[in-house]
C-alpha cells in the first residue's frame, strides 16, 4: 500500500504555475461539467461574521478520473491586520476507487488561486471579443492580480486598468500586472472608467452592493465577474445582468444560490430564463459570443470541479518530479 503524500506550498509552486497547461485542465473539467456522469456536491460554505470570515468546501468526482479532490478554503480578511494571509486553504486527493487518501496538499489557498485565475481564462477564450487592446479590473488583491495574467494568456492586451477603494493598493497591484504582462498599466479613477475603455474586465472583490451598473455597459465588451462566491455577495446590478447579450454561468445551481443570477432573479430578472453554462459553450451544447459587437458576462462562483483538476495536475507532476514527504498509512 503506497505512503500518503505530504506537500507544501513551495513544493507545489515549483509544479504547477499559472500558464496553458493549467487552463487547459480547467477548460477540461467544464466540459466534462456539461456531461455525463460528474458527481458534484452543493458547496458547503459557512460565515464567520464576528471575524469577517469563510469558509467553503468543495469537491467532485470526474468520470475517468481515479482519483478526486476535497478542498477547503478559508478566508478570513481581518487577518493581515495580525501578520497573517487573508487565505489559506488545502487539498486532499483520495483515490475514486478505493477511497484512500493519496496525497495532502498544503497549498494555502495557492492552487484555489491559480484554478480560479484559469477558469477566468476559459471564459476569456470563449467569450472575450477576439481582439483585446484594453483590459480592466476591478479588485486589487491577489486574484485581481492573477485574473489580469490569466486573461493576457488568452487576450494579450497591451494597455490595462485597475481600479480599487484604496488608490495605494490599486497602484500596487498595476505594478504588478504590469510586470507580469509587459503591458501599460493605469489606476482607474472609477470602476466605470475601467469598464468604458476596457473590452475585456474582470470584477475580483467581495463587495456586497452592485459595483458595474448597466448604463456603463457597451458594445465589444466581455465581464468575468468572479467575486459573488457566497450567499450575499454582488458585483454586478441586476439590469446590466439583464441587458448583456449573453449571460453565462460557471453552474446555474450555484449561480442562482450564491452568484450575480441570484441578484437578478431576485430584481425580477431572467427568472423564466436557464442561463447557458461555461462547460456547455466549451462543449458546444450552447451558443457563446456570436459578434464581436456583442456584451458578454460570465458569472464564476468556484466549482469542485476545477478543484480537482487542478489537484489532479499537481499531483501528476509531484509522481513524476518526487518532491513532497512520504507518510506511512
Amino acid at each position: 500500500m503506497d505512503d500518503i503524500l505530504i506537500v507544501n506550498e513551495t513544493d507545489l509552486r515549483l509544479q504547477v504555475a499559472l500558464d496553458h497547461d493549467a487552463v487547459n485542465v480547467v477548460e477540461a473539467a467544464f466540459d466534462a461539467l456539461a456531461g455525463a456522469g460528474v458527481v458534484m456536491p452543493p458547496v458547503m460554505s459557512m460565515d464567520f461574521a464576528d471575524a469577517n470570515g469563510e469558509v467553503d468546501v468543495k469537491t467532485a468526482y470526474l468520470p475517468g478520473v481515479d482519483s478526486f479532490a476535497i478542498k477547503v478554503s478559508p478566508g478570513f480578511f481581518d487577518n493581515p491586520q495580525l501578520g497573517l494571509p487573508s487565505l489559506n486553504g488545502l487539498m486532499v486527493v483520495l483515490s475514486a476507487k478505493t477511497g484512500l487518501v493519496e496525497a495532502v496538499l498544503l497549498d494555502n489557498g495557492y492552487l484555489t488561486n491559480v484554478r480560479t485565475a484559469a477558469a477566468g481564462a476559459v471564459a476569456a477564450r470563449h467569450l472575450a471579443p477576439p481582439a483585446v487592446q484594453t483590459a480592466g479590473v476591478i479588485g486589487s488583491g491577489m486574484q485581481g492580480r492573477m485574473q489580469m495574467i490569466a486573461a493576457h494568456l488568452e487576450r494579450p492586451y497591451s494597455r490595462a486598468l485597475v481600479w480599487s477603494p484604496t488608490h495605494e493598493n490599486a497602484q500596487a497591484c498595476a505594478e504588478d500586472i504590469a510586470q507580469a504582462t509587459g503591458a501599460e498599466v493605469l489606476v482607474a479613477t472609477c470602476p466605470e472608467e475601467v469598464v468604458s475603455e476596457s473590452q475585456l474586465v474582470v470584477t475580483t472583490t467581495p463587495s456586497r452592493d452592485p459595483i458595474v451598473q448597466a448604463d456603463w455597459l457597451h458594445s465589444n465588451l466581455h465581464i468575468t465577474a468572479m467575486g459573488s462566491d457566497q450567499e450575499g455577495k454582488t458585483e454586478i446590478a441586476p439590469d446590466a445582468i439583464a441587458a448583456a447579450d449573453l449571460y453565462a454561468c460557471d453552474r446555474v445551481a450555484q449561480c442562482e444560490i450564491m452568484g450575480e443570477l441570484r441578484g437578478a432573479r431576485a430584481a425580477g430578472h431572467l427568472r423564466d430564463v436557464t442561463p447557458p453554462e461555461l462547460g456547455q459553450i466549451i462543449r458546444g451544447m450552447a451558443t457563446g459570443r456570436t459578434a464581436d459587437a456583442q456584451t458578454t458576462i460570465c458569472d464564476l462562483t468556484g466549482t469542485g470541479v476545477q478543484d480537482t483538476a487542478i489537484a489532479r495536475l499537481a499531483l501528476t507532476r509531484l509522481r513524476e518530479q518526487g518532491p513532497g514527504t512520504p507518510f506511512p498509512r
